[in-house]
């Protein structure tokens, strides 16, 4: 499903790497839907949780990349298929 992203939301997570922890006490917002964070790779991966569905967002040298999901993927499948993505991108000098 696509999903518009607001520039605020970007904002927010931009921010959230730089200073980690910013987004827990609000909450992760993506295309007007609020997850709650949950444990991530701090400066690297944040990850939210809104039901069954979720997000992964892994940062790069010079990308966001942002995986949402819903069963029957699971969290696992999601953070493993971003995160691996990124560090590919890292590698890659992006």
């Amino acid at each position: 499903m696509k999903r518009q992203f607001k520039l605020e939301e970007i904002s927010a997570i931009i921010n959230d790497f730089a200073e980690l922890g910013s987004l827990a006490p609000t909450a992760l917002y993506l295309g007007g839907t609020k997850s709650m964070v949950i444990q991530g790779e701090p400066g690297a991966v944040i990850r939210g949780k809104k039901g069954p569905g979720g997000v992964t967002v892994k940062k790069t040298n010079q990308a966001l990349i942002i995986g949402t999901y819903d069963e029957p993927m699971t969290p696992g499948q999601c953070n493993m298929i971003v995160e691996r993505l990124g560090y590919y991108l890292i590698d890659q000098g992006l």
